[in-house]
């Protein structure tokens, strides 16, 4: 009788998706795609969690195309996944039970800016790089670089971070205000543009990094920054990566206020010298850039070469014009690529964890340790100076034994994190590959109390269900 029962409610679901998609060709026309390589196109394809398409794909180009959209899907209790650039790593994308993908290619526009309040207000689709290049004539910048050129409402679902995140903060720090769809297909404002409020409950907190479970993101304002006078980068090589990291914690403590401070094992500038066609020593370096005046950031570079030569740390090679500056940070931001060279044919896993800065030396020595031996290639790149580090493992997903032992490594990872007080993850987000790791990170009151919001916003679990938490 169960099983009978479950055919039914699968053969009813189907019927359901079937009117949904039906529906949305007559309303869309060739704004719906459901051919299988685009569906595929449309799940998870950057790491090894499986890839589970979407039974269509719909690219709205307004905010009452998505209401549209999501009031179809919810008359049939059919789910609803947004999509940005498909960069995401933790499987946020996929549909593991089927359902439309909204593909926000089209909704790509700067709407406003205002210069004189640093704040600007976009349609989700717009990729940083995209937003900066319209951007740099009126002298103002978005700070948040991810690596990637994900796109903003992207990156505001999953609370992105990246290199500048030390100094000018991550996703949650940078949006001032949402529009966005319920699953009910209404329409809510989560705030005004004013820099703060004291008024009622942190909407816009609750949807950033909420992975379209709460809601689809359709409008953003965004908190901006003046382009510097001055901006200094430079590398120093270091012994170790102990010392590395030292050098990292003692910089913060010491209030200098860099604005990048990145980390790369020797394994990780062996890669990015072969790829990036660099020249670096192949030991532990720390990339770093300083934003502000010429005698600032002069001062702020004295200070920190003073820390890293006691630490045995140097010589400098600082990057002062801008084509070089460009050259450098390009290297770090290729390192996904450079990796490849590592182990040919070899499959990318990444990961990473966040902890205390004070306790950032400690974690990545012992990942180091636990790396050589579980006999894994695995090089280390972080955005240390907010205390979070990747790791990104070169697999043979066909040998068993390997795999096995990067499940161990990966698992003992985020132990080592959460004993130090951290978290199982900096800036990848959740969505179907750590929700394992929830339950010890929060504890049962707390994912309960996320199940209640979900319950709340979303009761019928159609928006970008499977992730985060389970109903």
């Amino acid at each position: 009788m169960v099983m009978t029962e479950a055919r039914e409610e699968l053969k009813h679901d189907r019927k359901g998706v079937e009117r949904v998609i039906a529906a949305l060709a007559a309303s869309f026309g060739n704004r719906l795609v459901t051919s299988r390589a685009v569906r595929e196109q449309h799940a998870n394809t950057v790491t090894w969690i499986a890839n589970q398409p979407p039974d269509g794909v719909v690219f709205p180009q307004t905010t009452q195309d998505v209401q549209q959209i999501v009031r179809l899907c919810a008359a049939e209790r059919v789910p609803v996944i947004a999509f940005g650039a498909g960069s995401s790593l933790e499987g946020q994308v996929n549909a593991p039970r089927g359902g439309i993908s909204l593909d926000f290619r089209d909704m790509n526009r700067l709407i406003a800016v205002h210069a004189e309040d640093l704040d600007c207000v976009i349609e989700p689709g717009i990729t940083r790089k995209g937003l900066n290049e319209q951007l740099r004539d009126q002298g103002v910048f978005f700070p948040i670089d991810p690596g990637a050129d994900a796109s903003l409402g992207g990156m505001a679902a999953t609370r992105a971070s990246g290199t500048n995140a030390v100094r000018y903060g991550t996703m949650k720090d940078n949006v001032l205000a949402l529009k966005v769809v319920l699953a009910n297909g209404e329409v809510m404002s989560t705030a005004r543009r004013a820099k703060k409020s004291s008024a009622g409950y942190d909407l816009t907190r609750l949807i950033v990094g909420s992975e379209g479970t709460l809601g689809i993101i359709t409008e953003l304002t965004l908190r901006l920054a003046g382009i510097p006078e001055a901006i200094l980068s430079g590398v120093c090589p270091f012994p170790t990566v102990e010392a590395a990291c030292n050098a990292t914690i003692l910089t913060i403590q010491s209030g200098i206020p860099v604005a990048r401070i990145e980390l790369l094992d020797a394994l990780q500038v062996e890669a990015c010298n072969a790829y990036s066609k660099l020249s670096l020593p192949e030991t532990p370096m720390l990339f770093l850039e300083f934003h502000g005046t010429e005698a600032g950031v002069a001062e702020q570079s004295q200070r920190f070469g003073e820390i890293a030569n006691e630490l045995r740390g140097g010589p400098f090679d600082w990057a002062t014009r801008a084509e070089d500056r460009t050259r450098l940070w390009q290297a770090r931001h290729d390192v996904a690529w450079a990796l490849h060279g590592l182990r040919p044919g070899g499959h990318a896993i990444a990961t990473d964890v966040c902890v205390p800065i004070s306790r950032l030396a400690d974690c990545v020595t012992e990942t180091q340790r636990d790396i050589a031996e579980t006999r894994l290639i695995a090089p280390i790149v972080g955005h240390v100076g907010d205390g979070n580090f990747h790791v990104t493992l070169l697999v043979d997903p066909n040998d068993q034994d390997e795999v096995a032992r990067v499940h161990g490594f990966l698992d003992r990872l985020t132990e080592r994190a959460l004993a130090m007080d951290g978290t199982c993850t900096g800036e990848h987000g959740i969505g179907q590959g750590k929700m394992k790791y929830m339950p010890a990170e929060f504890g049962e009151p707390a994912l309960e109390a996320m199940r209640a919001v979900k319950r709340a916003l979303d009761p019928l679990d159609i928006m970008n269900p499977g992730k985060i938490v389970s109903l």
